[in-house]
């Protein structure tokens, strides 16, 4: 195993039991409202709540590490995830369970924070690529594992809530007696909207998208299932495999990415999801069906917003590129807010087949907007391409701890972010690999 990994194994356990029970408790969470007869509307507001706390959270991790420090800003996260999950146990009121979804999703926030902050100041240049390639594998491994536990056991009780738990628990271990140094002091970077509005306006509008597609099935996939007829064990099937695909696409996606014309690349990435979104919608499919199908939406959906992140950063001033991030986590985190809850008033109203209609019109939007000819180049940064890095898709970013931390130095920052060019996934590791064409 590569050096460069084991010297982080702590962070990216700590990572792994994290993932697994967010993943476990999303999935748990709309299966166990469905199956008591909770409206839709309730289960999608429920979802959104989760991004709406993320959102919210930079600004309190911003506060809370700079008062307290790393590790004890991710204890104290920690500790409220996981008082939060045991809340659900205690109630079933659904408001209550609103309140607590958005503290889970603050919380969960101020610890990804804490862990790519470490991770990306403490990664050397060269081995940058690799140690967030592999930081995204983690995540989308524990979300996989996580759905994974539903299959083994399906029966919906609490004990899947002392799981999730036990996941939160057990991540302070690593944490806790790690011996990495503490990152050093750091500083917010504004975000600039108007220029970036301005600049790169189908990126943005690709990352939105994005956002609104994998918001509205990490919250509404697993009523859409059960709606079907699906068993729970079956939805655990349908969920890991949708995620898996979307990691194992990372690598391709990302080669292709650094040598072919991004925005075309996005509008055919939109083009064939909407036929398999609709197909999904539409077509009654067997369960094998439905898993090829939605294992084709994984590889689709999941790559739209790493591709759109290169996409923007092609034509952003390296100078910029800190504040670009915080636009980017904001943009992501208003679709996905807003995703649950718009397809969750459409499945009340017509049926739950129609979550994939809702994102058939949001991938349209994409299909009519993305249109490679719209890209100038005016904007082109000189030391574009920038290489595309993998996304989990969860508003986790290998640059997201830059821009929201507030120990960052802004100089040293800009530095590490040109660094940060080494290939993450699918893209050669040699620094020297310079030949790419832009995007």
């Amino acid at each position: 195993m590569p050096r460069s990994i084991m010297a982080f194994s702590s962070l990216y356990f700590a990572t792994f039991l994290m993932l697994v029970g967010s993943g476990l408790l999303g999935t748990y969470l709309g299966l166990r409202l469905a199956a008591e007869g909770v409206n839709e509307i309730w289960i999608g507001l429920l979802m959104t709540g989760y991004y709406i706390g993320l959102v919210a959270g930079a600004s309190v991790g911003h506060r809370l590490i700079a008062k307290v420090g790393h590790i004890r800003a991710f204890v104290a996260s920690a500790g409220v995830v996981t008082a939060s999950v045991l809340g659900h146990a205690m109630t079933a009121d659904v408001q209550i369970w609103f309140v607590l979804r958005i503290v889970v999703g603050v919380a969960m926030m101020c610890q990804y924070m804490v862990l790519e902050s470490w991770l990306n100041e403490q990664a050397e240049p060269h081995q940058r690529g690799m140690v967030f390639a592999s930081y995204m594998s983690v995540t989308f491994l524990g979300l996989a594992m996580g759905q994974g536990i539903l299959t083994v056991m399906p029966e919906l009780d609490l004990s899947h809530l002392l799981i999730v738990s036990m996941c939160f628990s057990l991540c302070l271990v690593p944490v806790a007696v790690t011996n990495r140094i503490h990152p050093a002091p750091l500083h917010p970077a504004p975000m600039k909207v108007r220029v970036f509005l301005s600049r790169i306006p189908l990126a943005l509008t690709t990352v939105a998208v994005s956002g609104l597609l994998l918001g509205s099935f990490y919250g509404m996939a697993p009523v859409f299932a059960t709606g079907v007829g699906l068993a729970t064990s079956e939805i655990g099937v349908f969920m890991a495999v949708t995620i898996g695909a979307g990691l194992v696409a990372q690598w391709p996606a990302g080669w292709l990415s650094d040598r072919l014309d991004r925005s075309r690349m996005i509008q055919i990435n939109a083009i064939i999801l909407t036929g398999v979104v609709l197909i999904i919608a539409l077509v009654p499919l067997p369960p094998f069906g439905l898993l090829v199908m939605s294992s084709m939406f994984g590889v689709l959906a999941f790559t739209l917003y790493p591709i759109a992140v290169a996409l923007a950063n092609d034509h952003i001033d390296p100078d910029d590129r800190v504040a670009l991030s915080a636009m980017l986590l904001v943009t992501f985190g208003l679709g996905a807010s807003f995703g649950p809850l718009l397809g969750s008033i459409l499945m009340k109203l017509l049926g739950p087949n129609m979550l994939y209609v809702f994102m058939a019109l949001c991938t349209l939007v994409l299909v009519m907007r993305v249109r490679p000819e719209r890209v100038t180049g005016e904007n082109l940064s000189l030391d574009a391409p920038i290489h595309f890095l993998p996304s989990g898709g969860n508003l986790v970013t290998s640059s997201l701890s830059a821009a929201m931390d507030p120990r960052v130095d802004e100089q040293q920052v800009e530095e590490q972010m040109r660094d940060d060019v080494a290939p993450g996934a699918g893209a050669d590791l040699d620094e020297d690999q310079d030949d790419h064409r832009p995007g």
